[in-house]
């Protein structure tokens, strides 16, 4: 029997049904962790013999320390809207930020955010993840000065589905040429997203190449190993996993630097451990795995490494 309503939720585009047989198991996972100790109850989940990754290593303290949003004073900022054919005629949000000293209209190097799932461009700034403020700190350290862009996908998952919608053509065929009418220089763009925008950071630069990509950063992507693992909402059946997934197309990203970071704690580390494996030893992604759950804490831990890494491809 499934227990459904309030126990099946999204999770970063994961979804995840608690089953009787889950919570039974998960009651028996409790009584070993009470037997065996956090050290002897943290190897056990690091070696996936327990249920509940997320939430073990929650619990067990096994996630770091959360990232803050540093206080440094950001940029511009520039948002609109535009009515997308891509997206079927849907209503877009989208924020341009400016590191500090530059101006809309300035022409700089731009890379381009891919929010998560059930998310929309806003998250990218603000309160939830701040980028313009890590955009800010980077530039104030000496980083190379460039523009973050992000625009509304909806939870389409960044690629086209059955019903013609297509977030992917509306960032290459509308939002970038956008950008470059107001005088970013979009010859060859960054690419940045988390959870189900990490999944399409990695497909739409495998799309473009890299005569278009400067680079693509992946943070905590939502992949599987096959069609039937995805959560329903990903691909529209096994047609549109083989035609759009990432897994064992790594080669797609040949001549593009790659950072794919993923905490340990995240149901995703597991399959975004092996995508990494899959890169030839000579084109091996930076980035990597450490101590980190599928939110805003990690994510905005990671982002001063990430943002460094964007700026100094376009340098």
């Amino acid at each position: 029997m499934i227990l459904r309503s309030s126990h099946e939720r999204e999770r970063g585009g994961l979804t995840v049904a608690i089953t009787r047989r889950r919570l039974l198991v998960g009651g028996a996972a409790a009584v070993a962790l009470a037997g065996a100790g956090a050290g002897g109850a943290g190897l056990a989940v690091e070696g996936g013999l327990l249920p509940g990754r997320s939430t073990l290593y929650r619990a067990l303290g096994l996630d770091g320390a959360p990232g803050h949003v540093p206080g440094t004073q950001p940029g511009p900022l520039v948002s609109g809207h535009f009515t997308s054919k891509a997206r079927l005629g849907a209503s877009v949000g989208w924020t341009i930020a400016y590191p500090p000293g530059s101006a809309p209209g300035d022409r700089l190097p731009v890379a381009v955010v891919l929010h998560g799932y059930s998310e929309d461009h806003t998250d990218a700034f603000g309160r939830r993840l701040g980028l313009e403020h890590f955009l800010a700190q980077d530039h104030a350290r000496g980083g190379t000065p460039f523009a973050l862009a992000a625009v509304d996908g909806g939870d389409t998952y960044w690629h086209r589905r059955v019903t013609g919608e297509d977030a992917g053509a509306l960032v290459t065929d509308e939002f970038v040429p956008m950008l470059a009418a107001r005088g970013l220089d979009t010859r060859r763009i960054g690419l940045l997203g988390w959870s189900m925008g990490g999944y399409g950071a990695l497909h739409l630069a495998g799309r473009l190449g890299a005569a278009r990509v400067a680079s693509v950063v992946a943070e905590s992507p939502a992949l599987w190993h096959q069609a039937s693992q995805a959560a329903s909402i990903a691909f529209d059946g096994a047609a549109d996993f083989a035609r759009s997934g990432v897994m064992g197309r790594q080669q797609e990203l040949d001549g593009i630097p790659v950072r794919v970071d993923c905490g340990t704690g995240d149901a995703f580390c597991p399959a975004a451990r092996d995508y990494v494996a899959g890169f030839d030893a000579a084109d091996h992604p930076a980035g990597g795995f450490e101590p980190g759950a599928h939110d805003m804490a990690y994510w905005r831990r990671m982002a001063p490494a990430q943002l460094a890494f964007a700026g100094a491809r376009f340098a």
